[in-house]
């Protein structure tokens, strides 16, 4: 069957093309993708709340409409559709999704951040196979980091929490490139929030493999010499504490222009790596893991699985 899935981050808004049956591995074969920044695009109102922009809602829901015609002209037989923290966490989030179904007739759901972290974790599961054995798997997203681990294909934890790349650097790095007092004040409390997860995950025993998922750890790994995107998915790639450590001053002296000059950064990425960056060391450090597997399956795979699972029941 050839599926559409519609991914509402608070980066991208993405359509992704898929060919995939019950017990074989989706294949790729068209994509559709605007970056709206909807996280980036949104307004505190008078009680401090986030709300979404009505032009980019107006964006959001002209991007929709042209999805289903895309997915109408590539023989799409069902869409999935997922939102994730940037309508999560904003305080008009079901306004707006309200507004895109009744202008294009597509409801989009909703994940919470526990979903988000265990549908990434069985993707990972997925692609790495049962003799990997336990795995602890780490997703930074825009909004949200989520974490799962274990040794079945739903995982005995998953956690979420308001880590992401973007949403650390809006609130915390207005400068470019960021303050020495910046990078401090945001490296400490990252930490302090991981720190709060460790333990309930910990608990269930050190992974025999650990597991990054994202474009964010993407990034990194190729920033400290993993193969470009161009060699392939299969090409194994992944990102060690000791590298990363030696290039996270560079990345902070560095600003937004001149990382993405970098092999592998985006120009669009480029501002939030610092934050994704001082995430990606505190998880290795505090969680004792000196390298991570860069899995290329991720969210999107994990709602497509679990699509194709409920087709075998």
């Amino acid at each position: 069957m050839r599926l559409g899935v519609l991914d509402v981050g608070s980066n991208s808004v993405h359509l992704l093309v898929v060919d995939a049956h019950y017990g074989a591995a989706p294949v790729p074969a068209h994509s559709h993708k605007i970056e709206l920044r909807l996280a980036e695009n949104s307004k505190r109102n008078g009680n401090d709340k986030v709300e979404i922009a009505p032009k980019t809602v107006d964006k959001l829901s002209a991007f929709v409409d042209s999805a289903l015609k895309v997915a109408e002209d590539q023989g799409v037989t069902e869409i999935l559709t997922f939102a994730t923290s940037a309508i999560r966490e904003a305080e008009n989030g079901d306004q707006v999704l309200d507004i895109v179904a009744e202008q294009t007739g597509l409801s989009i759901e909703v994940l919470d951040g526990v979903d988000e972290a265990r549908l990434t974790y069985l993707a990972a599961r997925r692609w790495y196979g049962w003799s990997s054995g336990r795995i602890t798997m780490f997703d930074i997203g825009g909004g949200s980091l989520e974490i799962a681990t274990g040794v079945d294909e739903d995982p005995d934890v998953a956690e979420s929490m308001p880590l992401g790349a973007g949403h650390l650097t809006r609130e915390f790095l207005s400068n470019d490139p960021p303050t020495d007092q910046e990078v401090k004040e945001l490296r400490k409390h990252i930490r302090a929030e991981v720190a709060h997860h460790v333990g309930p995950i910990t608990k269930y025993g050190q992974p025999q493999l650990a597991v990054a998922s994202s474009k964010t750890f993407r990034q990194l790994a190729r920033v400290t010499g993993a193969a470009p995107s161009a060699e392939g998915i299969f090409v194994p790639r992944d990102l060690k504490r000791r590298d990363l450590k030696k290039w996270l001053p560079k990345l902070t002296d560095m600003t937004a222009k001149e990382r993405s000059k970098i092999p592998g950064v985006s120009e669009n990425r480029a501002q939030q790596l610092v934050a994704g960056a001082l995430v990606a060391d505190a998880v290795m450090e505090l969680f004792d893991v000196p390298v991570l597997s860069v899995c290329p399956w991720a969210l999107r795979e994990g709602v497509i699985l679990r699509r194709l699972d409920g087709i075998s029941e």
